[in-house]
Order: C-alpha cells, then sequence, then structure tokens
C-alpha cells in the first residue's frame, strides 16, 4: 500500500539566492525497500499532479496505477518506488501556503523563485537521507519528465537509466506572465496573497475543465462514459475536486520553473540509457518532435530510444492508455537492471 511521508530540511538555499529556513517535503513510497538500497525507482510528477499518481486509483486520470504494483511494468514486488510531492506544489511540501517563520503568516506572493534544478537537489537530499545512493530509474511524465531530464544533466551517475515522457528538454509553451494577469485579475485572488480572504476554488475547477480537454480527457475517459453528457459531468467533478486542494499560487510558482527549465546544452552531461516517450495524439508534446529531439540527444552521446503511444487520449496517454507502452517500459527496465 502506498504510505505518506515527511522529510524536513532547514536553510534551503535556491538558485535565485533566497534561502528558506525549513523545507518540507512529503512523498509516498510503494513496494519495499531492499537491505542493500538498490532496488529504488523514482517517479517524478507533473505541473498539477501530486504522488497520489503512483496509487493504486482508476479515478485519477494523471494516475500511474496500471504501470505500477505487484507484477506490473514498474514491479513493486521487486522494485520500491517513491514520488515526492515537488517543493512548492499542493500536495503537503512546502509553498505559498505554507507558513514564513520571518512574518509568522504565510509567504503568499513572497514565495521565492523555484527552478528546476532546486527541485531534483531537494529530491536527491530525501534519497540522502533514506540511504539511497543511486537509483534504478527517474521516470516521470509531462513537467516530471523536466525533472527526470534534470537529473540526467545534474546527477549523470545516480541511475541505471531515465524514462522522460510526454516532455521536452525545454518546456518554454507557457506563458506565466499572462497566467499571472489572469489570476491577478480574479478578485478573490488577491495578488496571491488570498489566503484567509479569498476562495480560488471556482476559478480553478473551470481552468482545470479547460485545460483537461486540451490534454484530452474527452478521448480519455470515452470508453468509461460513452455518454457525453457523463462525460462532461465527470469532467467536471474531476475538476471541482482537484480545484478544491490545488493552490493557484502553486500554478504559478511550479509553471515559471516550467517555463524556465532548459537543459539542451547540457545533454551531453547524460552518461544512461534513457527511453523517450511520447504520444500520437499530444497536443502539448506532439510526437512530430519526436525526431528533432532524438537527433539531438543521439547528437550528445545519448543511448536514447523512442517510443511513440498510438493513443487518442492525448496529453493523458502515459496513464489512461498505459496499456500501450508498459511492455516496453518493462523491457527498458529489465535491460538497464539486469
Amino acid at each position: 500500500m502506498s504510505c505518506d511521508h515527511i522529510f524536513e530540511q532547514e536553510d534551503v538555499g535556491l538558485r535565485c539566492g533566497a534561502v528558506l529556513p525549513r523545507v518540507v517535503t512529503a512523498y509516498r513510497t510503494r513496494g519495499r525497500l531492499a537491505a542493500d538500497r538498490c532496488n529504488v525507482i523514482l517517479i517524478t510528477h507533473g505541473y498539477t499532479g501530486g504522488p497520489e499518481m503512483i496509487d493504486n486509483d482508476s479515478d485519477n486520470p494523471d494516475g500511474w496505477g496500471e504501470l505500477i504494483g505487484p507484477g506490473k511494468a514498474i514491479d513493486t514486488d521487486r522494485y520500491f518506488v517513491i514520488c515526492p510531492n515537488v517543493l512548492a506544489s499542493s500536495y503537503g511540501s512546502t509553498n505559498a501556503a505554507s507558513i514564513d517563520p520571518a512574518t509568522n503568516r504565510p509567504y503568499g506572493s513572497r514565495f521565492p523563485g523555484v527552478a528546476v534544478a532546486d527541485i531534483v537537489a531537494g529530491q536527491r537530499a530525501l534519497l540522502s537521507h533514506l540511504g539511497i545512493e543511486r537509483l534504478v530509474a527517474v521516470i516521470g511524465p509531462s513537467f516530471g519528465g523536466a525533472q527526470v531530464l534534470q537529473w540526467g544533466v545534474d546527477h549523470p551517475d545516480a541511475m541505471k537509466g531515465l524514462v522522460p515522457v510526454i516532455t521536452a528538454p525545454t518546456m518554454h509553451g507557457l506563458d506565466v506572465a499572462a497566467l499571472k494577469a489572469e489570476l491577478d485579475a480574479v478578485p478573490e485572488f488577491f495578488h496571491g496573497d488570498y489566503y484567509g480572504r479569498g476562495d480560488m476554488t471556482r476559478h480553478l475547477a473551470a481552468k482545470r475543465i479547460g485545460g483537461m480537454h486540451v490534454f484530452g480527457a474527452d478521448a480519455a475517459l470515452a470508453a468509461r462514459f460513452p455518454d457525453p453528457e457523463r462525460r462532461k459531468a465527470e469532467i467536471a467533478r474531476l475538476a471541482q475536486a482537484w480545484a478544491q486542494v490545488f493552490d493557484a499560487n502553486s500554478l504559478l510558482i511550479v509553471g515559471r520553473a516550467m517555463e524556465s527549465f532548459d537543459v539542451r546544452d547540457r545533454l551531453s552531461a547524460i552518461r544512461v540509457p534513457l527511453l523517450y516517450v511520447l504520444s500520437r495524439s499530444d497536443r502539448l508534446f506532439p510526437a512530430t518532435l519526436g525526431p528533432a529531439i532524438m537527433k539531438e540527444m543521439r547528437a550528445a552521446g545519448i543511448d536514447a530510444r523512442f517510443l511513440e503511444i498510438d493513443s487518442d487520449h492525448g496529453h493523458f496517454a502515459s496513464s489512461t492508455d498505459a496499456g500501450k507502452w508498459a511492455e516496453p517500459l518493462r523491457a527498458f527496465l529489465a535491460e538497464i537492471d539486469s
């Protein structure tokens, strides 16, 4: 079963120059850690997701329950799987709603900028705390895939393989300035200092509904909800549940980390085999990116392989159509961990 855990650090320096006096990282695990601590797979979650993606939960369209578990592609009878919530996200880790010890009030709009390298440094500190020095693999979708690539360039000897999924070595597509202007126009947001003053749930739910349509939710949910009205209601239900948990400031802080992410000029640092996965129908990271990025990776000397998920499920393909890439993933893990 999944477990919730907390790791605490003090005086954590960020790439922007700020220092956070206290940083909490919430994380979830599945499987059992081997005595030699050499059976660990790190799963890195996406922009608006969290560690619950590793749960066996068919209700979560972002969830990887079909990939992770006993006998599955990421076999928890063999591997110890760990998924930390990224710094500034909304699932238990330190974020803008956390109390700033200097003011005894939530950070709000004053939360410092976070880079993907900061997120990975925190994950590395967590693993070191657990006595884990080398991973079998780092695997993650979308913004999680950015973390996978950051791991590869920052800690090239820390794993046997990398699996970046529905992602790219740079993620400049998000316009955070426009997102901030949109949020600032909502009276309940109070320019980020809305804790105890405003409720962003309604706005976030509406935004999530729009995002889910772009991600491919209609196709992903069609089999379970063939009736269009029931499918529309289900998307609204999922969006509402997400909006009640997710912090509007996390969209901005994690969004800026994603917007500034770019490891294209550092790909040659990667020293381990890499499986790069895209979805045929994804509108965010279309499969047409594959040839150019593979050429870039191979030119950088990476032992890179490419897999296209033949799915109509868009950005959700890695989760809701997991069966279409589970076996190649299993084979890749078997190869690097043989």
